[in-house]
C-alpha cells in the first residue's frame, strides 16, 4: 500500500510540473498575442522555444516582449472598430455622442465621440443635419462586419465609417 502511495504521489507531482509548463507556454502565447505590432508579434512567436520547457526561453524572446508596448485591459466597447482585435470579444454596435454642436458632415469627416473613438467618414456622403448639441450615434457593424455604420440618434441618414483612433 505504502509502494502505490508513493507512486500515486510521484504520478501527481509529473503531471503538476507538466500542467504548469504547458500553462506557462500559454502564458508566452498569450503574451505574444497582444503584441499590437505584426513584425513584433511575429519576432515573439518565432522567438519562442520549441519543445523546451519556458524557463529555457530565449533573450530574443524576453527583449522582443519588453520592447514591445503592451496593450492595457480595455473594455470590449473601447475596442470597437479597431481591425486586429478579434471579432467575438466585440459588440455588434456600439452608442455613444458627438461633445458640442453637431451639424452634419460631407466627404472625409473625421468625427471624435466622448468615448475617445475617432471615426472618419469613408464613402463620401453629405449629410446637412439640424444642427444639435451632444447628439447621440450609434455605429453598427456591417452584414459581414468589415464595414461600419455610422448614425445621429433620430435621423435617417448614415455613412460608412473606419475608426481611425
Amino acid at each position: 500500500m505504502k509502494k502505490a502511495s508513493l507512486l500515486h504521489a510521484h504520478l501527481v507531482l509529473s503531471l503538476s510540473l507538466a500542467s504548469g509548463a504547458a500553462l506557462a507556454d500559454d502564458a508566452a502565447v498569450l503574451k505574444c498575442r497582444t503584441l499590437p505590432d505584426t513584425a513584433q508579434r511575429l519576432a515573439c512567436y518565432d522567438a519562442m522555444p520549441v519543445g523546451a520547457a519556458p524557463a529555457a526561453a530565449s533573450a530574443a524572446t524576453t527583449a522582443a516582449a519588453a520592447a514591445a508596448p503592451v496593450r492595457a485591459a480595455q473594455a470590449p466597447e473601447q475596442q470597437f472598430g479597431i481591425e486586429h482585435r478579434a471579432k467575438e470579444a466585440e459588440p455588434d454596435q456600439i452608442e455613444s455622442s458627438i461633445a458640442g454642436d453637431f451639424d452634419g458632415w460631407s466627404g472625409n469627416t473625421t468625427i471624435k465621440l466622448t468615448n475617445g473613438q475617432v471615426w472618419r467618414i469613408t464613402d463620401g456622403s453629405q449629410a446637412v443635419l439640424p444642427l444639435m448639441h451632444n447628439p447621440k450615434v450609434r455605429i453598427k457593424r456591417g452584414l459581414f462586419g468589415a464595414a461600419f455604420f455610422f448614425q445621429v440618434d433620430g435621423q435617417n441618414s448614415t455613412a460608412r465609417v473606419r475608426r481611425v483612433q
